[in-house]
């Protein structure tokens, strides 16, 4: 029952009731009426034994005598202990109609009856069940029929038994409408709760304006306090994410802003490093390097603040340039710029015979790829192989790159994705990572509407990106032209 639903228990639960209540009335009332008709049995049994002990039954005919049920029993003994000597029962319907033997064994179960002055039940084999009463001096017994005393007891068990599932039906029937009606309002708050659930509040402006409406909202109710209270929560949800929201507005401005004003001042010291090592002055050693130190480190800030302002627009939802984009080429004009950047390492292609088009901005996509690669060849180690495939996936366009380096370290993995995560010494950060490479991946392919994974173990490596594109048959995504690089 506890996985039943509310309006199931409430409506089992009230017909389980009357069900009860209506056994407890039936037994009762079964009990009550063969009590009574078995009352009446037994004060007709007394009067008919009283007739009977007079001098004027001096036979066996006192058993068919008027206003005495057709088969009526009766005996005579010689004495209080004494056996019978003579039994039988009343077989025609006219009074003046001689009595019918009884067998012996009939014989001897009327005999056996207590004659006590009381009257006790015996059953007679052959002829059912009777009330058997002697005479004060125990020479005489008489047996009345309880037969009909049965039949209207059934009757009355299978009268109840009928009204009483018909009424369980209709309580049950009824009993639903009137739940259903009764748990109307408790299904608005439900289904308002599941429209709050269903709204995208992990991002974005937050749009919380769903609440229960001001009838299923009223305190003097069970179901209203409910409402008022899921109202109640959602009042400090909204605000929390209206103050959550403020607070990453600011905080994404500053960024962008401060990313924006950064970009002169160290676009100056690369210029200046630069002109001040190629002057005319020869500076000495210590100088040379500590003004190559400073352009180094110059452009590694310069693109660090390039990350962060991209991140910036991304998160602030600025719109992207679509377009209709193969893959492939991006892919190979991609590994083109790694196998320039990185010869220590083996750069492969898995292309497809047909174009693998998708709507996107292509110079994001071209970045995606970039960060991609460059995160292969700068976290494994020279002679690594790095493969980068297209295929068709369905409705899902796939680029993945796969590298079998060390692997991602476990702690790391569920983090990838996350801004300035960096892995440990057992993939190098001698290229000055930033950290904010895969999470500018993740952040272009969700603002096209995909979604980027990793899957890693020590000799394979793999980065998937997926995004939306048109459904294409499988021979064609299948076949690929696997060419080095």
């Amino acid at each position: 029952m506890r996985r039943r639903s509310l309006r199931t228990r409430l409506v089992v639960s009230a017909v389980a009731l009357i069900a009860v209540v209506a056994a407890v009335i039936g037994t009762v009332t079964t009990v009550a009426l063969r009590s009574y008709l078995t009352g009446q049995k037994d004060e007709q049994l007394t009067e008919a034994v009283r007739r009977a002990a007079g001098p004027r039954w001096d036979d066996l005919r006192f058993v068919t005598a008027p206003g005495q049920d057709l088969g009526t029993v009766g005996g005579r003994a010689d004495g209080p202990e004494a056996p019978l000597s003579t039994a039988g029962r009343s077989v025609g319907e006219r009074p003046d109609d001689p009595p019918g033997p009884l067998d012996r064994a009939q014989t001897a179960a009327l005999s056996a009856v207590p004659r006590d002055g009381r009257v006790h039940p015996a059953s007679l084999p052959g002829l059912g069940d009777y009330r058997v009463l002697a005479s004060p001096d125990g020479t005489l017994v008489l047996g009345f029929p309880v037969g009909d005393v049965q039949d209207t007891v059934g009757t009355l068990i299978l009268v109840e038994v009928c009204v009483t599932g018909a009424g369980l039906v209709a309580a049950g029937l009824a009993g639903g409408a009137l739940v259903s009606v009764a748990l109307r309002p408790l299904r608005r708050v439900a289904a308002t709760a599941r429209r709050v659930g269903e709204l995208p509040l992990h991002s974005g402006e937050p749009a919380l304006y769903e609440r229960v409406p001001a009838a299923e909202a009223d305190p003097r109710t069970e179901v209203g306090q409910v409402g008022a209270a899921l109202n109640r929560m959602l009042d400090h949800v909204h605000a929390a994410l209206h103050a959550r929201q403020e607070s990453e507005t600011r905080v994404r401005r500053f960024v962008a802003d401060a990313s924006h004003e950064l970009r002169t001042p160290l676009a100056s010291i690369r210029g200046y490093a630069e002109l001040t090592r190629r002057g005319r002055e020869r500076p000495g050693p210590d100088t040379a390097h500590a003004l190559g130190r400073i352009e180094a480190e110059a452009t590694r800030m310069t693109g660090l603040v390039e990350d962060l302002l991209l991140l910036a627009r991304l998160d602030a939802g600025r719109p992207l340039s679509y377009g209709s984009a193969d893959l492939a080429p991006l892919v190979v004009d991609a590994v083109s710029d790694a196998r320039a950047a990185g010869p220590d390492h083996h750069w492969r292609l898995e292309l497809p015979d047909a174009p693998v088009t998708v709507r996107a901005d292509a110079a994001r996509l071209h970045q995606v790829l970039v960060n991609l690669l460059g995160n292969a060849r700068t976290h494994t180690p020279p002679g690594t192989t790095v493969t980068a495939r297209v295929r068709s996936e369905g409705p899902w366009s796939v680029v993945e790159v796969e590298d079998d380096g060390p692997g991602v370290p476990d702690g790391l993995l569920p983090h990838v994705f996350e801004r300035f995560a960096r892995g440990d010494t057992s993939r190098s950060r001698h290229a000055g990572s930033t950290g904010l490479g895969l999470a500018i991946v993740q952040a272009v392919v969700v603002a096209h509407g995909g979604e980027v994974g990793v899957r890693s173990v020590p000799g394979r490596t793999v980065f998937a990106v997926r995004l939306p594109g048109p459904d294409r048959q499988d021979s064609q995504a299948d076949h690929r032209v696997v060419t080095p690089v």
